[in-house]
């Protein structure tokens, strides 16, 4: 069963309602749920931020979009329960409630007015009537996010020998890794000795160290190089190593260094990733906030 879209949520929804009670949100995803016959991983997948499920981010915005068409109405926080006016609605049976349904109220038209100018970014309309704000958003940010780590590899691969062992020192050293920027500087891209490009810090005391094998690499990585590398480690009697590459690793590579235990592999996509992560050779262009209304606040308010 495919995760139905927030406006085939609506109608459902309303149904839910119609007894005249107050519904908890919360059960009304579940009863939706059995009703659209999710499966329990099609309950729990989640949107592209990996913050809340789908299913229950659609109803949600089935809730609200009704909510400002006045046909549900919500007294207390996480609660809602259906209007007169939609119980009017359901009178008249409609085979289903969409957005081009809801545009007959005023209210709504004005809500909608009101969002306007987030629904085109340049010339391209960026909010299909299937997705919900919140989910246009997410997969418009995860769209400039996914373009930019294109560019990021593209300039990756055509930097220098050195500069990229330069670049991989500071993602480390960002993420915690190597002491001091300095002492991280000294210990990766020096040694180069029988499979070794560098020995890094793991923690800022220095307990332990980690082994570095950084590649700029073209073709696909394959068992024997992560092969050798693992051969180099056991030469050194060390317990972990990194191999980090601008390519991409095999299957057969990357099933061994599962097997080995102690080798993880960083590619170039996982790499441009963690640099925009920890803000390595990028810089932030602008911020948006998104907010809620806080219901506690006006509870006491609410007539």
């Amino acid at each position: 069963m495919v995760i139905p879209d927030y406006q085939s949520v609506m109608l459902p929804l309303l149904k839910y309602a119609e007894d005249g009670k107050e519904h908890r949100i919360r059960d009304a995803i579940e009863q939706l749920a059995e009703e659209f016959r999710l499966s329990e991983e099609e309950r729990k997948e989640l949107l592209p931020s990996g913050q809340q499920a789908i299913f229950k981010n659609r109803v949600g915005w089935a809730n609200t979009y009704l909510k400002k068409a006045g046909l549900l109405e919500s007294r207390k926080k996480g609660y809602f329960s259906i209007t007169q006016r939609g119980m009017d609605v359901l009178r008249e049976k409609p085979p289903s409630i969409d957005v081009n349904f809801l545009k007959r109220y005023e209210e709504f038209n004005e809500f909608r007015n009101q969002g306007k100018q987030i629904e085109t970014i340049g010339p391209n309309k960026i909010e299909p009537e299937n997705l919900d704000p919140k989910e246009t958003l997410e997969i418009a940010y995860q769209k400039l996010h996914n373009e930019l780590v294109s560019e990021i590899l593209s300039i990756i691969k055509k930097c220098s020998a050195s500069f990229f062992e330069s670049l991989v020192v500071d993602v480390l050293t960002k993420m915690g890794y190597g002491g001091s920027r300095a002492d991280a500087g000294k210990a990766v891209g020096k040694s180069h000795d029988g499979g070794i490009d560098g020995i890094i810090k793991e923690d800022r005391l220095g307990l332990d160290v980690i082994y570095i094998q950084a590649k700029r690499w073209e073709g696909t990585v394959t068992r024997p190089e992560i092969q050798k590398f693992a051969g180099a480690l056991i030469g050194r009697k060390a317990k972990k190593g990194v191999f980090i590459t601008t390519s991409n690793f095999s299957k057969e590579a990357i099933e061994y260094a599962d097997f080995t235990g102690n080798i993880v592999l960083i590619d170039g996509e996982m790499l441009a990733r963690l640099m925009i992560e920890y803000d390595v050779g990028v810089s932030k262009v602008k911020s948006y906030e998104v907010k809620k209304t806080d219901t506690d606040y006006f509870e006491d308010g609410v007539i």
